[in-house]
């Protein structure tokens, strides 16, 4: 999923397929398929060519799987425009974004010189020297979508360059059964579920999606200033509306025959199966959704649901994927010359044609092509109502659980408040 999902996609976001948060999020690193000569995937030491003088430049740079073709294609073209200035060997990996933390933090002098990574990533990469203030950032800030920007930097510095702004979930839905007036409410959705016996599928097992229910009602959670503990007020008892009252009106949506929870597998299958006529997703799942419901495939932001007895619009989290430069690199220089120009104008446009990833630079956000697409005209419609993911590691598994149980039904019949008290407080454990 380029889904931007710390533990969902580990365990948001994010190709046109846009096909998995997070697409190209595997753990994994391994050395992608040979281009041929431009990019070479021999190690060696930058050295002075002895026949030309020039600067000899070796530079590994870190991505996912299914962007192997399009990075082929850019650091060739890099190669290209500099072939007077130096001499490279450039070497492309496959490091899923989601892990590149990890994977660069075990040995940073060794790391990649060049990396895709998650946005959420950047506090910790920050903090832990790996990743310097850019250079320029003036300039680059102003090239990009304010909300990619915020997502890049930490304390007010930036530290990476803009990727993709497009880490985020809205609503597909089939406009054989479903009106574009029916894909502003939840409830539309459902009973129009039920009349043709099909169903809505949202993932209720993932606290990414799960977020949608509490992120526009006034209740709060997110990361403490030490940058690794939560706070939350899910579970408040008090307010214009209470954890409760979101409690119930998730259950009442599972109580319909229209619901279904399902992973973002399961809703594929259930649009091939002809099962699932709208569900919760991301930009990844949209040429595939094409594909199978052609012209009637609709896209929107996220709907409104009932709570409390007042209409709430769905929240999301939002994310980017953004390229970093190692502080430790031996060619800081090239890397960051390198980084810039995988982040160009052109070259999110190109991103954009080949894989369906949304761009965070202005003017290549602002191009037909990208305006004219159905999934990134919702998921821009839905940024209105998202949140950046900034969230330590205890969010996920209390609110998973939590959910899952409301999407059961709550068998047991346990007390809603009890296990709204229980999710906040390992939530916010130490």
């Amino acid at each position: 999923m380029w889904r931007v999902k710390s533990s969902i996609l580990s365990g948001l976001v994010l190709t046109a397929s846009l096909g998995l948060l997070l697409a190209g999020c595997t753990g994994e690193r391994q050395k992608a398929p040979e281009s041929g000569d431009d990019v070479k995937t021999a190690d060696s030491e930058t050295k002075t060519d002895s026949q030309n003088g020039r600067e000899r430049v070796s530079l590994t740079v870190w991505g996912a799987q299914e962007d192997t073709q399009l990075m082929e294609q850019i650091l060739n073209d890099f190669k290209k425009e500099y072939k007077n200035e130096a001499d490279f060997q450039i070497r492309y990996e496959v490091q899923g974004e989601t892990a590149c933390k990890d994977a660069l933090l075990a040995n940073l002098e060794e790391g990649a010189d060049v990396f895709a990574f998650a946005d959420d990533q950047l506090n910790a990469l920050a903090a832990a020297g790996a990743l310097d203030p850019i250079e320029n950032a003036e300039r680059i800030k102003t090239e990009h979508l304010d909300k990619a920007v915020e997502a890049a930097s930490a304390g007010g510095t930036m530290y990476a360059y803009p990727l993709t702004a497009d880490n985020g979930y809205f609503l597909y839905y089939n406009q054989k059964y479903i009106t574009k007036d029916d894909a502003a409410s939840l409830e539309k959705i459902l009973k129009k579920a039920e009349k043709h016996k099909k169903l809505f599928m949202m993932d209720w097992s993932s606290a990414w999606y799960v977020y949608a229910f509490f992120g526009n009602t006034g209740l709060k959670a997110g990361l403490n200033d030490d940058g690794i503990t939560n706070y939350c007020t899910w579970n408040a008892k008090d307010g214009e509306i209470r954890g409760v009252d979101v409690a119930r009106s998730m259950l009442d949506i599972a109580a319909s025959p229209g619901f279904s929870s399902g992973t973002d597998t399961e809703f594929m299958e259930g649009v091939k199966s002809g099962t699932v006529i709208a569900g919760v997703s991301g930009v990844w799942n949209a040429v595939a959704l094409k594909e199978l419901w052609g012209e009637s495939m609709g896209a929107a932001k996220l709907p409104e649901f009932s709570c409390a007895g007042q209409k709430i619009q769905m929240a999301s989290f939002s994310g980017c994927k953004l390229i970093g430069v190692n502080a430790y690199s031996k060619y800081h220089a090239w890397a960051q010359k390198l980084a810039e120009w995988i982040v160009s104008e052109e070259n999110q446009q190109k991103r954009f044609e080949m894989r369906g990833q949304g761009p965070s630079n202005k003017k290549a956000a602002a191009s037909l092509e990208v305006q004219e697409s159905p999934a990134i005209a919702a998921l821009l419609a839905q940024s209105e109502y998202s949140h950046l993911q900034r969230v330590g590691g205890n969010f996920w598994e209390p609110v998973s659980v939590f959910a899952l149980n409301m999407a059961q039904g709550n068998p047991s019949g346990a007390d809603l408040q009890k296990q709204l008290d229980e999710m906040a407080e390992k939530m916010t454990a130490r």
